[in-house]
């Protein structure tokens, strides 16, 4: 089984319609149903939501010595906003995932596989 990161990005200032109480009860269903599915198959490893990327602090070393700084590591307008990691049999059941994912979210899913780190 290959471990697979399922990422949900979102566009900086994207104008959406704003939700109200009754999309967000939709919304929290199809993500709860997903997640329940996710569970019950085995596939289920970790998932969740992230603050907005201006919430970000970057750790870096330069010259020894520790810096922290705001904001995300990368300029740019669309932000991880969200993920799942799963166990999947192959990149075709990862991509079936990926199909409910963004069904349930009304983002578009990025699929990027673990690379395998052999022991020893």
């Amino acid at each position: 089984m290959t471990k697979y990161l399922l990422s949900m990005h979102s566009v900086e200032g994207e104008a959406r319609d704003p939700m109200t109480e009754e999309d967000m009860r939709q919304f929290m269903q199809r993500v709860g149903v997903l997640e329940e599915e996710m569970k019950s198959e085995g596939v289920w490893l970790f998932g969740g939501a992230l603050h907005p990327a201006d919430t970000a602090t970057v750790v870096r070393v330069s010259d020894g010595e520790v810096l922290t700084t705001d904001g995300p590591f990368a300029e740019a307008k669309e932000h991880l906003g969200g993920f799942y990691i799963i166990e999947a049999e192959d990149l075709d059941a990862a991509l079936g995932w990926a199909s409910k994912t963004t069904a349930a979210v009304s983002h578009p899913i990025e699929v990027r596989p673990f690379r395998h780190v052999s022991e020893g």
